[in-house]
């Protein structure tokens, strides 16, 4: 990810756990309701009830209301469409519900009615051209599906701005948008135009207070989702084993050990308060010595060493117990690591995104390539050949596409090589399931049905 050019002048201490907008500039208003598509629901009713018939071969209500049919009225009308709230049994059978019915079986159900553009276009999260909300991303968004938007310091002026756009934004989209930005704090701050400076990893680290990594979580994720921005692509894992070029001030400490410890309490903040987190950059770029925002860098280290350096932070966070430090997804990158493939680009890599972070390291979650138009990817292939080699590789998201134009050849090359039979319907059904369910975890989109 393209990052600013200047370095950090403020010390500690941390602003204030609950960031305020710079002085002047206008106060933060109560979030949104929740964005619904009321067809939806009415369809989900009808396959949640199907699925349940089919699955239990018992009786929906007895198992809701834990009264056998035909049933007697369990609530009495006490005014006009007004009913008594559920009583504990009631409530406990919901919750038995619920876990029988998980993020991903909910999300196949809505997956069964999308035409094959609307799960292609979940595959992108976009970016845009210029300042403020265009009718190109309009199109991008309302016409090609785009599953998600990320948006940069630039287009991010003042608050009501920067909150007015989102808001056009997930009004005009099929499904609720993943709305990303990258804000780490310190040498990549995108909000700071609205809310100021504030420490990042290693400035925070270096404080010695790990408590103050849950504050700078708090405090951004705050922010973010004052303005409407649902995933926070951080934190940075990366263990610097050299001071690289993308690493300056970014890192929590400098071993395996501190990058876990406190780049997981960050995650535990930002997720534990609704903000979707992103680790990146998979598989590492604390050894590299090069920018991939200018060319590929080549990381020559043995298997030994990866996996006990680099790859340690994704096994923590892959296996840890503790569903907040679970990141929601994980950013694959532009670096050559010849001891597992020395062919291709750890982002376009089986090897790496299928069989070591899928199956070996055993994450499940929704996967994002790092921009594919960085000179580490584009300077041997275009955008379209990038694309196919991503999904191909086992990434769910793309990252690096910037407008209508590129979105549609996009798609229509993975229409190609689900043609040729280079890429499968089921893979990509597995990468819709994944974001829709990412979705309904975060609560953008409706969980359940209204019973």
């Amino acid at each position: 990810m393209s990052i600013p050019t200047e370095q950090s002048q403020l010390s500690l201490p941390l602003q204030q756990p609950f960031g305020n907008p710079v002085h002047g500039q206008e106060q933060l208003p109560e979030r949104p309701a929740r964005h619904k598509a009321p067809g939806w629901t009415k369809a989900l009713v009808l396959l949640l009830l199907a699925f349940l018939v089919a699955t239990l071969g018992g009786d929906i209500r007895q198992m809701v209301t834990g009264l056998a049919a035909p049933a007697p009225q369990i609530f009495e009308m006490t005014g006009p469409f007004i009913q008594k709230p559920l009583n504990p049994d009631q409530v406990n059978k919901l919750h038995q519900l619920s876990t029988y019915i998980n993020y991903k079986t909910l999300a196949k159900m809505y997956l069964s009615r999308m035409t094959l553009d609307q799960k292609l276009g979940q595959l992108f999260m976009v970016q845009y051209w210029g300042y403020t909300y265009s009718n190109d991303l309009e199109t991008m968004i309302h016409d090609q599906y785009a599953g998600g938007v990320i948006m940069y310091g630039a287009q991010m002026q003042t608050f009501n701005q920067t909150k007015n756009d989102i808001t056009h934004m997930q009004k005009k989209a099929w499904m609720p948008l993943l709305i990303s930005t990258d804000e780490e704090g310190g040498f990549v701050e995108r909000i700071m135009n609205i809310y100021g400076h504030r420490p990042g990893a290693l400035e925070t680290y270096q404080t010695g207070k790990i408590e103050n990594a849950a504050k700078l979580g708090h405090s951004i994720s705050h922010d973010l989702q004052a303005l409407g921005i649902n995933t926070d692509l951080a934190p940075d894992v990366d263990v610097p084993v050299v001071m690289g070029p993308d690493q300056y001030m970014r890192t929590w400490g400098y071993t395996p050990q501190s990058v876990i410890q406190w780049g997981g309490t960050y995650l535990r903040a930002i997720q534990g308060d609704g903000e979707i987190g992103c680790l990146k950059h998979f598989p590492g770029l604390g050894a590299a010595t090069t920018d991939a925002h200018s060319e590929l860098p080549v990381v020559q280290r043995s298997l030994d060493q990866l996996y006990s350096t680099e790859l340690a932070p994704y096994k923590y966070f892959a296996h840890t117990q503790n569903k907040l430090e679970n990141p929601g997804m994980i950013m694959t990158t532009d670096v050559l690591m010849p001891a597992v493939d020395p062919n291709m680009p750890a982002e376009l890599s089986h090897p790496f995104v299928t069989d070591i972070l899928r199956h070996q390291l055993g994450y499940n979650g929704v996967v994002l390539t790092d921009a594919l138009y960085m000179l580490g990817i584009a300077n041997k292939w275009n955008l379209t050949q990038a694309v196919v080699l991503a999904i191909e590789a086992g990434n769910d998201m793309i990252l690096g596409v910037r407008d209508s134009s590129e979105l549609s050849s996009s798609v229509a090359a993975l229409k190609q090589a689900i043609a040729a039979g280079g890429l499968s319907m089921a893979s990509i059904n597995e990468s819709v399931t994944r974001i829709i369910a990412l979705k309904i975890q975060y609560h953008l989109w409706p969980s359940t049905p209204e019973l």
